[in-house]
């Protein structure tokens, strides 16, 4: 019994120990499985000892093998769920690759967003998952939503007569959204606890970019005294409509006659390129926004046109950890031409520039094709763009709701405007 059992456990261990360098070294293959090829039966020849040179042609059906293995010899087969493992698979070759930029999107986070597009298709409300409940955290400007009167705090409790509990955000939205024109019932829980039925047509969402209106809803000091001598813009990501957007807003602050501008850019991720470049050359009348870098070392400059809304006049920046990619780029362009400092932390350091690919499960693939170099030939891929003036905040500032970055960005801009 104990020697049927030893070697039992011997050749189970052996399978895992194959398993695992298998899927350390060739974990990109496990993707032939998805593409519906028939498993190699395992070969029951004992392990060969020669030295011949190991073949550099890697053999997809390998992983069709770990796969039959597992499923045969696996103690735990509740955990071999194909959606899991296809995603870990391409996840870790991706990882291996160590770059921000090149990575996987699956087809419900495609679906779900916005960022290039700067749109969607549904009712136009912003929902989050609060105690297992579908919550609305707000409606946008101008949509179904906002025209049939939902608020804030609002209870999604079922869409289309289907209840929302037990749902995640994700899957409210994937529920909600569809193509314009259709209808959808969403069933509403109002804080008064009386409940409505709301039909309504989904239509065309258009997601704001850029605003105006800072965090705590009005722009103040150091000492709290609110400031309105200075203009604030932010922007949350960069869309296809993102430069437009903000030349609007710029012109509304110096229309009110502000002697400087604050940009935030803390929590933007990114986008599209070009718009970086073209919301850059908004503050510039010349200089250099940014060089692109490709993989045979061809650089090509990107240069700023005449034409600068502000009149020149002085501007913060104010970024953190999570401004990454094209918002770095709008950072370190504006300082390395003189015309802005920046307040708050290290950037991200995405560096890169990507192309996307859609997939045949739905999903994309955004592939690094590029480096990007600042004005001054810095690459800050890994590394971020570095802050003038570092301020990070502390436990206090939070737990007061204190933006000590915004306060300091004041304080800095107004140094500048009394020179």
């Amino acid at each position: 019994m104990e020697a049927s059992l030893k070697a039992s456990e011997d050749r189970l261990t052996k399978i895992l120990l194959a398993v695992a360098g298998l899927l350390f070294v060739g974990v990109i293959a496990l993707g032939a499985y998805f593409l519906g090829r028939e498993s190699a039966p395992a070969s029951t020849a004992p392990a060969s000892t020669s030295s011949a040179p190991v073949s550099t042609e890697f053999d997809y059906d390998v992983l069709n093998q770990i796969r039959s293995l597992l499923d045969r010899y696996y103690v735990k087969p509740d955990n071999l769920d194909d959606s899991s493992l296809f995603e870990a698979a391409v996840n870790g070759m991706l990882g291996i690759l160590d770059d921000y930029g090149t990575f996987y999107m699956d087809p419900r986070t495609v679906r779900l967003d916005t960022t290039v597009s700067g749109a969607f298709e549904g009712i136009g409300v912003t929902i989050s998952e609060q105690s297992g409940e579908i919550v609305i955290v707000a409606p946008i400007k101008g949509t179904p939503a906002e025209k049939a009167g939902l608020n804030t705090g609002d209870v999604i409790i079922a869409v289309d007569g289907e209840p929302t509990k037990g749902w995640k955000a994700e899957e409210a939205q994937l529920r909600i959204r569809g193509q314009r024109g259709t209808p959808v019932a969403i069933t509403i829980r109002h804080p008064d606890n009386t409940q409505q039925v709301y039909n309504l047509t989904r239509a065309t969402v258009e997601v704001p970019s850029v605003t105006t209106t800072p965090p705590s809803g009005a722009l103040k000091d150091a000492s709290g005294a609110d400031v309105s001598d200075i203009g604030y813009v932010a922007i949350s990501s960069f869309s296809v409509r993102t430069a437009q957007e903000l030349e609007k807003a710029v012109k509304e602050q110096v229309d009110k006659g502000v002697k400087g501008l604050i940009v935030d850019l803390r929590y933007n991720g990114g986008g599209l390129r070009d718009t970086a470049i073209s919301s850059t050359d908004l503050f510039l009348d010349s200089g250099l926004i940014v060089v692109q870098e490709d993989r045979d070392g061809t650089r090509t400059e990107f240069n700023a046109k005449r034409g600068d809304p502000t009149g020149g006049m002085p501007i913060v920046v104010v970024q953190n950890k999570y401004s990454a990619s094209a918002a770095e780029i709008v950072a370190a362009a504006l300082r390395d031409n003189g015309r802005a400092i920046i307040v708050g932390e290290t950037s991200y350091g995405k560096g890169t520039v990507n192309q996307s690919e859609r997939l045949a499960n739905g999903g994309a693939l955004f592939v690094s094709v590029a480096h990007w170099l600042t004005p001054l030939g810095v690459k800050i891929d890994h590394v971020g763009v570095l802050p003038d003036v570092e301020v990070q905040l502390s436990d206090e500032d939070i737990d007061l709701r204190r933006d000590a970055q915004l306060m300091r960005a004041v304080d800095e801009l107004r140094k500048r405007t009394a020179k």
